[in-house]
């Protein structure tokens, strides 16, 4: 897979953000919609926005799995590889956090 660098420097500003952006709304959509909602439609709407949260961060982390191995090898290969890393933390954290809280139910 080869790009010219105006390609992947456009990829990986799309990917980024579908990556990530989902995977931070995650836990807030599932905390407050779902586990602990204020109203009853709050919970339908919940129903919907977590596995759209899913498959759009899903697609946002293949794009940046495919920027990772394109070559040549450049400056988008780090910036997807960070992104890779910090959507690691952002699921461990997210992880610890919903574990905390199936303790507290």
């Amino acid at each position: 897979m080869n790009l010219t660098a105006k390609e992947r420097e456009h990829a990986f500003l799309i990917a980024a953000p579908l990556a990530l952006i989902p995977a931070l709304a995650f836990l807030p959509a599932v905390t407050f919609l779902i586990v602990f909602p204020r109203a009853g439609i709050w919970r339908f709407i919940g129903f919907v926005v977590v596995p759209l949260c899913a498959l759009v961060s899903g697609f946002g982390l293949w794009q940046l799995a495919l920027g990772v191995v394109a070559k040549p090898w450049g400056i988008f290969n780090i910036l997807n590889v960070t992104g890779l890393f910090v959507l690691l933390v952002i699921a461990g954290y997210t992880g610890v956090f919903l574990a905390l809280l199936t303790l507290k139910l």
